[in-house]
């Protein structure tokens, strides 16, 4: 049994393309992890800014002479 060059360069293109796959499905599966996490951060900020005008108490500072 012996090995060509062809059958190894036919195996490293194979696996090349399998690598590829893999790391655009990778991509994908993160760019959606970025776009919720960020997602997330700006409902937790806009709630939290909605409570604490809800809570504040409105003080008036007048300036007498």
């Amino acid at each position: 049994m012996s090995v060509s060059r062809g059958d190894l360069e036919a195996k490293l293109e194979e696996i090349r393309g399998a690598i590829e796959e893999t790391t655009e499905g990778a991509r994908n599966v993160g760019i959606l992890i970025a776009v919720g996490v960020v997602a997330l951060v700006l409902i937790a900020f806009l709630n939290g800014r909605r409570r604490g005008r809800k809570g504040a108490a409105r003080v008036e500072v007048y300036r007498l002479r």
